[in-house]
């Protein structure tokens, strides 16, 4: 987006408050903008009023308040910015949750494209490399704790070169075996092989840039079982039981 037409830090706020609203109820009301943001009425009118003007909501005095097509797309990248930074301080950086989730809302108004495509990869990096996930960001939390943080630094390259070999030898098994959506666990991450067939699901994941490759992580199964929930790329997304079979993933062995 031009600089010039960018929305301030605050207003970027409102349209991300606006967003989540409308996920959870369809349509937002200006007393839920005031009460999920903490401000005042006078504030969330003049506010409303701007985003309308920009072309970013649909807003009437007293009325529901909805997205348009633009302000749904410039919200979904807010939120998507936002879910990046918390995912790299919480998952890279082993950052406390909620500390992760006040230097997000501050910083993600300011990143660039660039650096976020970075943080993206960066964090599918630590997921599947050799030394990477939890044991890797263990180590990076003793390196943080401990004032004798270079100790065991050769044990360290060993076990890495270790791990190299043990991976290889894991990917070379998984990649016998591709599975589908719904055989993934809560909290599990699979590398993307293919979208089959065409349709809307192929158009979607091609818009956000979601390709072969890209790493899927399950969120959650609604409870009826037609709907699951995953996170990529920044994006949370929610797919129907009929689309689960068309996403063909790659196991990621476990670090």
């Amino acid at each position: 987006m031009p600089k010039s037409k960018r929305l301030s830090a605050n207003m970027e706020d409102y349209l991300e408050t606006i967003y989540h609203i409308v996920s959870d109820k369809k349509a937002a009301r200006a007393k839920d903008i005031a009460v999920r943001m903490g401000v005042n009425s006078a504030s969330v009118t003049g506010a409303l009023r701007l985003l309308a003007e920009k072309g970013h909501i649909n807003y009437a005095p007293y009325d529901v308040i909805t997205l348009t097509p633009a302000g749904e797309t410039l919200a979904r990248d807010i939120v998507r910015r936002h879910e990046i930074l918390k995912d790299f301080f919480t998952k890279v950086l082993d950052v406390d949750e909620q500390e992760a989730e006040d230097n997000a809302c501050k910083m993600e108004h300011a990143v660039s494209p660039v650096i976020i495509d970075r943080l993206v990869r960066f964090v599918e990096f630590v997921q599947i490399c050799p030394r990477g996930g939890e044991e890797w960001i263990g180590g990076f939390r003793q390196f943080c704790e401990r004032d004798d943080a270079l100790s065991g630094c050769e044990n360290a390259i060993s076990r890495c070169l270790d791990d190299l070999k043990k991976r290889q030898k894991q990917f070379q098994e998984a990649r016998r075996e591709t599975i589908t959506l719904e055989s993934l666990e809560s909290g599990q991450v699979a590398r993307l092989v293919r979208v089959k067939g065409k349709g809307s699901i192929v158009d979607k994941l091609k818009k956000l840039d979601i390709t072969p490759g890209s790493i899927i992580e399950l969120e959650d199964v609604e409870t009826s079982g037609d709907r699951i929930n995953i996170k990529v790329r920044g994006y949370h997304l929610s797919f129907r039981k009929d689309d689960f079979s068309k996403i063909e993933l790659e196991v990621i062995p476990p670090t």
